[in-house]
């Protein structure tokens, strides 16, 4: 058995710190994909690296295993009774949070088990067996990585661990290869030692690139048609809440603080829009502190064929059509089932269900309540990707400005709604603020103005707002963020009468000209006001001061390219189908298909400058048409008679005469030299058999002016080629002259 025969790890054999260096390696990048999820609690990976660490440092120099086999034994055994009480206590409270508890527990508490396994194996290995169980261990922590997270630092991460991985069973081979057989000491030869781990080095990134490059051919030509077992499933412990059918007053702020990512809309270009918003959800009912959503799943909305879900009819003749946005949200997980969308939706297309695969989107639907909110039935607690046209909104003052104040009754009973108890000064604050409007819009404009002027934005709350917090940030703190304008207006439209809800959802966000899309987080969630004037429809009004612009940095250069890595691969890696397989076989025919109309026409264009360059040359020198001739039949004579080969030959002895010291290149001008006196020999009669030795070919050599010279060339060559004596240059060119003469004579 191999774990009988291996030599302890602290033998010195060949590759031997070529080995230890790979083996720790690949612990530290199985331990730092684990961390790279963000899934793992701080305590665990502090520790882990440290331990990880601190046992390299010590088997570097040598020092015995802390640990027998019969104690690791034990404590992992220890640790199996523990085990219940991380995945029920310790790691369900890391879980509190997440959409799965019980799953996302018993995943978490699985890798603290395998992280401790790993540990009491490293801090015990001492044979061959051992070592082959930690790679086992550091894959099983990359395979719970690849369950956690899907972003690029795992990608790059997991290329890590294939080069250290074929490193290290590299070394490992040489290791068991050495072992039982009669090798010298590595310590006695550093030099060999060192030239072997440079050798290992380029072989292993070789291979390693090899197999990156061979997967992902193999990859693009046989993608996922399924998100796989886990792929409904999110392990993300926190999910953004402050988008459901009811929002408290304030969540949208604390929203704000964070700099996550939430959406990546991809438009191609940058919009120019003023008004452009990612809607998310529109709440009608207020009760002083909470909004919440008049109805819920009304109408459900089932794609077509093709995966399209059609969201509104054709254009009447004679209505203003605004202009067409086609865009492709990447949404990340939230604690909401709303999708975010702009301007008034035509169609909307994308993998609601989780999987991935063409098929998946012929089973998708919607719900779409009564306020325009697109909801997903089967929550987004994964990312979802959805394309979706829309037609951004015209603006027509004229039209709005005569809107006159004819309400239907189903708007006005769902959106004149107010608190029980308002607080009169908000009423006498509307009409103060609009005294000077004549109409339900300018009134609107009007209210919108006062906030955005005579209030300031403000992420710090400070003071208790008690009961009614619109009178507290209105009449007494005067600074707010987004949620207390729009809610502020909002209730005071609906004081004048004019209906009126409140809209949750995100600013456009950062635009990425890298990858044509829009990079909106958590920062960027917002609230706003949609207003209703027959014959319009919902204005959007936004009474949240404007923020200040923000200059563009070498920081946030980079992160916009590393936003763009992020995402090309969940858009070919993670969400790589058959759709994508067809686009990209598409774009390569297409593509290819111009590269050889390109080279075609540029090796054209190079061939008919040349044709002209000629002409003009010939013109420019006429007796060249007498000497080219010349110049062919003495090319022709020279290699009928071997003269080109001849002066070949003797440039190349000549180069390497006067490249390198007599004795640094005595075998290879020797040999090189005696070549030339062979092919001469041969040229004339005298050749030599392939069972000849050079002085069994001398001694048949009869002639008796030549022989005394071959053999003499002969030991010359033997003492330089074979004997390691310095090689006599001008001797050996005197006897290939007179060799040469002698032949030529005869």
């Amino acid at each position: 058995m191999a774990a009988n025969t291996s030599p302890p790890i602290a033998q010195l054999l060949p590759a031997e710190h070529f080995f230890r260096v790979s083996l720790f390696l690949l612990l530290c990048t199985a331990i730092l994909t684990l961390i790279g999820t963000g899934k793992i609690d701080l305590f665990t990976s502090l520790m882990a690296t440290a331990a990880v660490l601190f046992r390299a440092r010590r088997w570097w120099y040598g020092h015995q295993p802390e640990l027998t086999s019969r104690s690791a034994t034990f404590m992992v055994l220890c640790y199996l009774l523990f085990f219940p009480i991380d995945m029920f206590f310790v790691s369900r409270s890391l879980a509190a949070n997440s959409p799965n508890p019980q799953l996302y527990a018993a995943l978490i508490s699985s890798v603290h088990f395998l992280i401790f396994v790993l540990l009491v194996r490293l801090y015990s290995a001492r044979t061959d067996r051992d070592a082959h169980f930690l790679v086992m261990l550091a894959f099983a922590a990359v395979l719970a990585s690849a369950v956690l997270t899907v972003d690029t630092t795992f990608l790059f991460l997991f290329f890590l661990f294939l080069l250290f991985a074929v490193a290290t069973y590299a070394g490992l081979e040489l290791r068991r290869g050495a072992t039982g057989a009669l090798v010298p000491v590595a310590a006695a030869m550093p030099d060999a030692e060192k030239r072997l781990s440079r050798a290992l080095s380029f072989a292993a990134i070789s291979v390693s690139i090899g197999a990156i490059l061979c997967g992902t051919v193999l990859f693009f030509l046989l993608p996922r048609v399924s998100a796989g077992y886990l792929g409904k499933t999110s392990f993300n412990p926190t999910l953004l809440s402050g988008f459901s059918d009811q929002v408290e007053l304030g969540q949208i702020g604390q929203i704000k603080k964070s700099s996550a990512v939430v959406l990546r809309v991809e438009t191609g270009s940058l919009i120019q829009y003023p008004a452009l918003r990612w809607r998310g959800n529109a709440l009608a009912n207020f009760d002083g502190r909470r909004w919440t959503s008049a109805e819920r799943g009304a109408e459900t909305l089932q794609a077509n064929s093709d995966g399209w879900i059609a969201l509104r009819e054709k254009p009447k003749p004679g209505e203003a059509r605004g202009e067409i946005l086609q865009f492709t949200v990447l949404q990340e997980p939230m604690a909401s089932d709303a999708l975010f969308v702009a301007g008034t939706m035509l169609a909307i297309r994308g993998s609601f269900t989780g999987e991935t695969g063409g098929l998946s989107h012929r089973r998708n639907y919607l719900y779409r309540d009564s306020a325009g909110s697109l909801i997903n039935p089967f929550h987004n607690f994964v990312s979802v990707r959805y394309t979706g046209i829309a037609q951004l909104p015209t603006f027509n003052r004229t039209q709005l400005e005569v809107a006159g104040s004819d309400y239907p009754a189903a708007i006005t009973d769902m959106y004149l709604q107010l608190p029980p108890e308002v607080d009169p000064r908000i009423p006498a604050l509307a009409r103060s603020a609009t005294q000077r409007a004549s109409t339900p819009y300018d009134k609107a404009a009007a209210l919108e103005t006062f906030l955005k002027t005579k209030y300031n934005y403000t992420l710090d709350l400070t003071g208790n707002p008690g009961k009614d917090p619109l009178a507290h940030f209105l009449f007494e703190t005067r600074a707010g963020h987004c949620e207390y304008f729009a809610s502020s207006m909002t209730v005071m439209l609906r004081t004048l009468g004019i209906p009126s809800r409140e809209v949750n959802g995100f600013l456009p966000g950062e635009f990425n000209e890298l990858g044509g899309d829009y990079i909106v987080r958590a920062s960027d969630a917002h609230s706003w006001v949609e207003a209703y004037f027959p014959g319009s429809g919902w204005i959007v009004f936004d009474p949240t001061p404007d923020a200040p612009v923000v200059s563009a940095t070498l920081f946030s250069r980079l992160s916009q390219l590393a936003d763009w890595a992020e995402l090309t691969w969940n858009d070919w890696v993670i969400s790589y189908d058959f759709a994508h397989q067809n686009v990209l076989a598409q774009t390569f025919q297409t593509k290819s298909r111009n590269w050889r109309e390109l080279g075609a026409a540029w090796f054209a264009e190079k061939q008919r400058r040349m044709r002209n360059r000629l002409s003009m040359w010939q013109v420019h020198h006429g007796s060249f048409s007498f000497v080219l001739p010349l110049l062919l039949v003495a090319i022709l004579f020279a290699l009928r008679y071997g003269r080109i080969g001849r002066l070949l030959r003797k440039l190349q002895i000549a180069l390497i005469v006067r490249g390198k010291s007599g004795g640094a290149a005595s075998s290879q001008i020797a040999s090189r030299m005696y070549a030339e006196m062979l092919h001469l020999m041969g040229r004339h009669g005298y050749a030599r058999t392939e069972t000849q030795t050079p002085f069994e070919f001398a001694a048949a050599v009869t002639k008796p002016v030549l022989s005394p010279m071959v053999q003499e060339f002969t030991q010359l060559y033997s003492v330089a080629r074979f004997g390691g004596a310095a090689c006599n240059i001008s001797r050996l060119q005197e006897l290939l002259g007179t060799i040469r003469s002698e032949l030529r004579a005869r």
